[in-house]
């Protein structure tokens, strides 16, 4: 339910909030003051197309928000709790339109673009009279709606269950089988395996490979470094590290015999005797330990290079080969295994296509019967709304393909004609705006607002009507209040006095800016608007009096 409305700079209103509560609330003013910017401010915050004319002169931008009360809207928590987007059962959509022509809009204050605040608003408020905003002009919401009227929930539901069900079978059973060309990857993945099997390696096995490449590679610049440092520890050259060392050694031998506090000194330098000596007979035996097998680098050779082949022919890299490997295999064995799992997975899948079958029956049975009553019911509310004659038809049509499908054996499509003689036409081809509100209407009553939409918005759904028809609107519209909140701006008394609540909307203008003020109204303020809605500029005793009676038979009603 939508509670409450605030909008900023938006047109020749400066600011204004409004709060909202169950039931009816009307909208009038008088010609040109604005009543329909409530619709229009609500249409922009469920992501229609803005553009900079709807900022107030002389503001950088227009802000939008409303706030709505999830707790009766089940499908709007689901849906913001898969988009991240929950917070509590409250929801606040919030739209701001810059003078440039840009706009940004947020849910719970988290950025979103326009397509999920057009899907998310079409779960909160439904639009009527502006053909593009009409979630009751989807074939698949009039649908939802005929099985809505017929109480099909259950035996729909069940269709719906039975239908993923055997979509999910069928995944299995490709995924199983290896889709049409079984032979064909059985063939490849055999090949792959084997590739792999003779090639790929543990990480610690690949690792060791790697080094030893590396140094087959470099063997024989290794072999020449070592020896070139053993020359230069303990070669002929008189500048040889250990020939320095032991004549280091014998210098401070003669220096430790004058002061034996140099005694350790030397400890050290026959440690480092005997480590450079270690060091240099290492380096020796390593130079001529080196391996210098150019047959096992070109065989190691060999096996790296079909593994970089194999990583780019995966797209992975050499240390993961082998865990694909393990994926592969595992494939395999269920590939090569599939036999009597297909055939419980075909068995199966019969069985639910035939379970199917009958839930989809009932469910085809009950909507026929169910449209014939829905479109006896609205064509009968058509001629009290003003459209005698009418008729409004609700075709079934078998739906294209065989297979299960998750909405049924048949599609809807809303018949309209407004006037006598004339073909019925689908709803969404209906070109008058007026007419298109009332048999919305009309439909809203006959289904008692039995879709899952909290909030119902009708924009001028009294346009040419009058008297005693204008009266029924009214009663249908309070009716229909019962089940569901509901919005209507109007311009006729008959109507405004059914509302559970009234606002109105005035236009004021100063010397050099005009604004639009909207305001609730309390017992007294209604009687005097039903009384300017009754008599025009002059309103007189007589008028209040009748505006009074009118508002009291509302309520009586």
């Amino acid at each position: 339910m939508l509670t409450s409305l605030y909008v900023r700079h938006f047109a020749v209103v400066e600011a204004a909030e409004i709060s909202f509560g169950p039931g009816l609330t009307v909208v009038s003013g008088e010609t040109g003051a604005g009543k329909s910017l409530l619709v229009d401010a609500l249409l922009l915050l469920a992501g229609a197309r803005a553009d900079s004319g709807v900022v107030r002169a002389g503001s950088d931008r227009a802000e939008l928000a409303a706030e709505f009360d999830l707790s009766d809207l089940p499908e709007a928590r689901a849906w913001l709790k898969h988009e991240e987007l929950d917070e509590d059962e409250a929801c606040q959509l919030r739209r701001v339109i810059r003078a440039e022509g840009s706009s940004r809009a947020w849910v719970n204050g988290r950025p979103v673009n326009a397509g999920q605040l057009g899907e998310l608003a079409s779960l909160l408020v439904e639009i009527h009279g502006q053909h593009e905003h009409q979630a009751l002009l989807s074939r698949a919401h009039q649908l939802a709606l005929l099985d809505a009227y017929a109480g099909n929930d259950s035996v729909a539901g069940q269709v719906r269950e039975l239908a993923g069900q055997w979509r999910e079978l069928g995944s299995r059973i490709r995924r199983l089988s290896g889709g049409e060309d079984r032979e064909q990857r059985l063939e490849l993945l055999r090949h792959e395996c084997d590739e792999l099997e003779k090639w790929a390696l543990p990480a610690d096995e690949l690792a060791e490979l790697e080094t030893s490449h590396r140094r087959l590679a470099n063997a024989g610049k290794l072999a020449e470094g070592a020896a070139g440092i053993v020359e230069l520890l303990d070669g002929d050259s008189e500048f040889a590290l250990r020939r320095a060392l032991g004549r280091t050694h014998a210098e401070l031998g003669k220096l430790a015999e004058l002061d034996d506090r140099l005694a350790p000194l030397l400890e050290l330098l026959d440690n480092a005797t005997i480590q450079l000596g270690e060091a240099a007979d290492g380096l020796g035996r390593y130079g001529q330990d080196v391996d210098l097998d150019p047959e096992r680098f070109t065989e190691i050779d060999e096996h790296l290079a079909r593994l970089h082949e194999l990583g780019r022919r995966h797209r992975l890299p050499m240390a993961e080969l082998h865990d694909k490997l393990g994926e592969l295999r595992s494939e395999l064995d269920e590939l090569e295994g599939a036999g009597d799992a297909l055939e419980q997975l075909a068995a199966q899948r019969e069985r639910t296509q035939a379970q199917y079958v009958t839930a989809a029956t009932a469910l085809s049975k009950a909507r026929n019967i169910a449209a014939t009553r829905l479109g006896t019911d609205v064509s009968t509310l058509m001629g009290e709304l003003g459209m005698a004659g009418g008729v409004l038809q609700v075709a079934l049509e078998a739906a294209e393909g065989d297979e299960p499908d998750a909405q049924g054996r048949e599609r809807c499509e809303l018949l309209v004609s407004a006037n006598p003689g004339q073909p019925p036409r689908p709803l969404r081809k209906v070109a008058s705006g007026g007419e298109l509100a009332r048999i919305s209407l009309a439909i809203e009553v006959a289904t008692l607002g039995k879709d899952s939409v909290g909030s119902m918005i009708f924009d001028e759904v009294d346009s040419g009507i009058g008297g005693a028809v204008a009266e029924v609107v009214g009663q249908k519209l309070r009716s229909l209040g019962a089940q569901r909140q509901v919005l209507c701006v109007t311009h006729l008394p008959q109507v405004a006095a059914q509302g559970h609540a009234h606002l109105r909307v005035s236009k004021h203008s100063g010397d050099d800016s005009t604004h639009t003020r909207i305001e609730t109204l309390d017992a007294a303020g209604r009687r005097d608007e039903l009384a300017r809605m009754l008599g025009g500029v002059e309103i007189t005793r007589e008028t209040r009096a009748h505006a009074k009676k009118m508002l009291e038979q509302a309520q009586v009603d």
